[in-house]
């Protein structure tokens, strides 16, 4: 048995033991599962969304963008950031809200907002729909961190399934406690080894950032910048901004402001969280180098840049750090979406069939019964697909951001949007996003003969336009009134 794959058991251990010990001096009711009792402060909640912002798509996927695609990859450090700016204006309200009324999840929301229960099924819907490839992503990014850094000792489906049972197990014991002590260990493992890898990488075979820079501009020139068509500036800004509207309508992220005791926890945060964004710049830097230094990466094998430029360049006990981080940055968002999952299955979907007559006692039940579900499920995709890190991310945000419309406009002293309208929008948008996946259509197919500078555009942008025009048309159509006007022009 290597280093490597010794330090890498370690981080996995480390991740179980920490997770199940956050469950001591707290009986796991609902609301302690799943919010932690409202009770975290400013250092909690910046790590617990830290924990589900800095991913395996942070670790590998963004590295994997720069490697493959260049300048594209640049929208990953933009749509963070102005997602952060968003939140200080957007989240205090919203927790103000679940907080009155002791709200658990996203469609408890909604459903409150537009007293429409049909709605907060249609939002647990589209959440575990979005929250799939999101959990395929993080099963994806562990086999690849694992697989490598093991020299291959440890097979993907065994990776998968190892990390799937781990992170199940300490969902089930600790709720989103235990997510939160993982993740205060994860985040400054991050920071640490991003930094190290983006200084040390360039500095050691190229001799320094802008030597590397030059270096990858004469072997490959163009690739630091945008393309005039395809992944054009058009696509970034369309793509950022798409990204940026469904930054917190993750179903995860969304439930997780209602941990905070209270509304300046965001704000606080809001003026922090974009400063962390630059540790995108490091893992840039190791994907940039790789290019020169491991050429020939292809399609989801991108991916593995970080790791293939590691174990090319470091001792084996290196390389397991390395793995053991990556390990973490799989495992802390993996259990926050498991939960929320859980809980969105058992409250909003089951729960609804019989509303007002299910016990928290027995949706907790449900729903800890459900964890190992959905991690299986996430854990046979993971194993079974081949889709690169970013094009699963980018599926999912399609689909949340559908919800955001209907979420901004809720929080309007009056709200012009009905329950009809917002129902009416959310499925138009996810009914496009959905067609668009399964016939890989583009703006560019749906209207070939249009502006270059149009074509490019992000395909669920157009999803959003369209879900925008539902909720207008519906909304004027079923507002309280307008039948009464009817009649009155009739008669």
């Amino acid at each position: 048995m290597n280093a490597a794959l010794i330090l890498i058991a370690l981080s996995v251990v480390l991740a179980l033991g920490l997770g199940l010990a956050a469950r001591r001096g707290h009986a796991m009711k609902l609301e302690e599962w799943t919010v932690g009792s409202r009770g975290f402060g400013t250092v909690f909640v910046f790590i617990l969304l830290a924990g589900e912002t800095y991913t395996t798509f942070t670790f590998l996927g963004a590295s994997g963008w720069a490697y493959g695609l260049g300048a594209p990859a640049y929208y990953i450090l933009a749509y963070g950031t102005i997602g952060y700016v968003l939140a200080y204006f957007v989240l205090p309200p919203v927790w103000r809200f679940a907080r009155e009324r002791r709200l658990i999840s996203q469609p408890d929301f909604f459903a409150a907002k537009y007293n429409s229960p049909a709605l907060g099924v249609l939002v647990a819907v589209v959440g575990i729909v979005a929250l799939i490839p999101y959990l395929v992503l993080q099963f994806t990014g562990l086999a690849v961190i694992v697989q490598t850094a093991s020299y291959g000792a440890i097979p993907k489906s065994v990776a998968v399934i190892i990390g799937a049972v781990v992170v199940s197990l300490y969902v089930v014991v600790s709720g989103i406690r235990g997510s939160a002590w993982t993740s205060a260990v994860k985040d400054v493992l991050i920071i640490i080894v991003a930094i190290a890898l983006g200084l040390y990488l360039p500095f050691h075979y190229q001799g320094g950032i802008t030597p590397m820079f030059a270096a990858l501009d004469h072997a490959k020139p163009g690739f630091l910048s945008f393309a005039p068509t395809g992944k054009s500036v058009a696509w970034f800004l369309s793509t950022v901004i798409l990204t940026a509207l469904g930054f917190f309508m993750w179903p995860h992220s969304f439930s997780a402001c209602f941990t905070a005791k209270n509304e300046n926890v965001f704000r606080k945060n809001a003026i922090v969280l974009p400063i962390y964004q630059l540790v995108l710049l490091f893992i840039f830097f190791v994907g940039f180098s790789a290019v020169l230094v491991v050429p020939g990466l292809k399609g989801a094998a991108t991916n593995m840049a970080l790791l293939k430029i590691s174990v090319a360049s470091f001792p084996p006990w290196i390389v397991g750090v390395i793995g053991g981080t990556g390990v973490l940055t799989a495992l802390v968002p993996g259990s926050l979406i498991l939960l929320t999952a859980a809980t969105l299955l058992a409250r909003n979907l089951v729960g609804m069939v019989r509303p007002g007559r299910v016990s928290e006692e027995s949706v907790v039940r449900l729903a800890k019964i459900l964890v190992p579900v959905v991690a299986f499920v996430g854990a046979y995709c993971a194993i079974a697909g081949s889709a690169t890190i970013v094009a699963l991310l980018l599926m999912g945000y399609a689909f949340v951001t559908q919800l955001f419309p209907a979420m901004i406009m809720s929080l309007l002293a009056r709200n012009p949007v009905t329950k009809e309208g917002a129902i009416t929008g959310i499925a138009l948008g996810v009914l496009a996003v959905i067609y668009f996946t399964l016939t890989n259509t583009t703006v560019a197919t749906l209207w070939p003969h249009g502006p270059e500078v149009l074509r490019d555009i992000n395909i669920g942008t157009f999803a959003l336009i369209l879900n925008v025009i539902g909720v207008c048309v519906v909304s004027a159509l079923t507002a309280p009134g307008r039948g009464a006007l009817a009649r009155g022009a009739a008669e």
